[in-house]
């Protein structure tokens, strides 16, 4: 897992960045190598409150971003992983299980469902 973190403000830069790789690890380390690229934005003191926004590149499903704000910068960044590791653990099990795209949920062309 590769993470770039940018912030937005220096004075926070080392607090942030520390906290924001433990969060990331307790959140995205169960998925090991499907994780690539992890691009971490924190925008504090923004119009609409602190802001961090998380985009994760994930194989096979591609680009997952989640974006959180609040008062609170940590609060922020823990409600982010914590939705992105949710997200993905849920988006890798439905791949999985087989359950992507329409077919998934059509009947196939030999089965006729209200025969009596």
């Amino acid at each position: 897992m590769q993470v770039a973190i940018h912030n937005y403000r220096t004075d926070l830069a080392e607090a942030c960045k520390s906290y924001v790789e433990r969060r990331l690890q307790f959140a995205l380390n169960r998925f090991g190598q499907r994780v690539g690229r992890v691009i971490v934005r924190l925008c504090p003191d923004g119009p609409a409150g602190n802001r961090c926004s998380i985009n994760v590149n994930v194989r096979p499903l591609g680009l997952i971003t989640v974006e959180e704000s609040d008062s609170d910068l940590f609060a922020a960044i823990d409600r982010a992983t914590g939705k992105i590791g949710h997200l993905l653990g849920r988006e890798l099990e439905r791949v999985q299980g087989g359950k992507v795209g329409r077919e998934s949920v059509r009947l196939g062309p030999h089965v006729d469902a209200f025969q009596d």
